[in-house]
Order: C-alpha cells, then structure tokens, then sequence
C-alpha cells in the first residue's frame, strides 16, 4: 500500500481556492509537469503573496489548511499541481465538493477534521511531520523539536480509499475492469 503523509506545510486560511492553487493562465498546459513550478503562485497568505519556491514547499507531501479548500472553479489542474509536486495529503476542516473528488481520482487523501483538530495540528510547533495510517484512519503529527505528538482520527469511505491505495481512478480501474 501507499505510504501517506511526509513533512507538511501549514496554511492558516480559508477559502483557498483554485486560481490561487493553480492560476488559469497555465490552464491550457497539456502536462502535468509544466504545472509543477505553478503550484500556489497566486496564493496570499496574511495579505501578502506566498512564494512557492519557499523551502517547505518544495519539501512538503502534506497540506494542511482552514476550511473550504479547494472552492472556486472546478478545474482538475488544481489537483494536478499538487499531484505533480508529490503532496499527497491535504488535511481541512472543509473541501470544495468537485476538488475533494477529484483529489481521491488522482490517489490523493482527502482528510477532513473538526476544526478542533485542525486547531490543534497548528500549535505543532517548528518542522512538522504526519504520518497517515489508512487502516486505522488515524493520523500523527510530530514536531522534530520534539514535544507531543497530536493524533486524530478520521472517517473514509471503502471506495475512496480504494481510490487513493490504487493511485487514482485509472490505477484502480486496471486493477478491477
């Protein structure tokens, strides 16, 4: 099975939405590669723009945000660029319905938590790491200063995480069809 989680980034924001994931100016790319230097370019964090060459970026293979991500436009470049930059969670309080479902097409895990546990993924303080155990569905967040780890646990249907253990849609169809 798939291993999910990795060093993750913190954004403290609602309502990021899909021309601040991926602008539309890079919507008529053909390849998922040409998205990669894209991701978040447009994002604004406390007003001012985020530089997505930002070393925890480049680094990160979880997200974790406020609630509503993913809203706006229903493009599946979006998930694209996360797809291609090897995140493979995203943790919210909320998804966009249409980016939520085409996250699980791709094989990424969608994990939405109470905004308590959200709150308490933020006081992780420094480099922080979260580990998914999809056959518990509980997940660990470890700050490498040490300190306590904070576990939550989540809910997931069987389709989609028969979705996001095959790799997506079109790996999960193979293997059943």
């Amino acid at each position: 099975m798939k291993k999910f989680g990795g060093p993750a980034i913190f954004f403290d924001r609602s309502d990021i939405n899909t021309d601040e994931i991926i602008p539309a100016k890079y919507l008529t790319e053909i390849s998922k590669t040409a998205l990669k230097p894209h991701l978040l370019e447009d994002l604004l964090l406390d007003g001012k723009p985020f530089d997505p060459s930002a070393p925890a970026l480049q680094n990160a293979k979880v997200v974790v945000a406020k609630e509503n991500f993913g809203c706006g436009s229903s493009r599946e470049h979006a998930v694209w660029a996360f797809e291609v930059n090897d995140i493979n969670v995203i943790i919210a309080e909320s998804f966009a319905r249409i980016f939520r479902q085409n996250m699980f097409n791709c094989g990424i895990l969608a994990i939405e938590l109470p905004k308590e546990d959200i709150n308490k993924l933020f006081t992780v303080e420094g480099e922080v790491t979260i580990d998914v155990d999809m056959n518990t569905c509980e997940m660990t967040a470890r700050s490498a200063n040490g300190g306590e780890a904070v576990v939550c646990s989540f809910t997931l249907n069987s389709f989609d995480k028969d979705l996001v253990s095959a790799g997506g849609w079109l790996a999960y169809a193979d293997q059943k069809f």
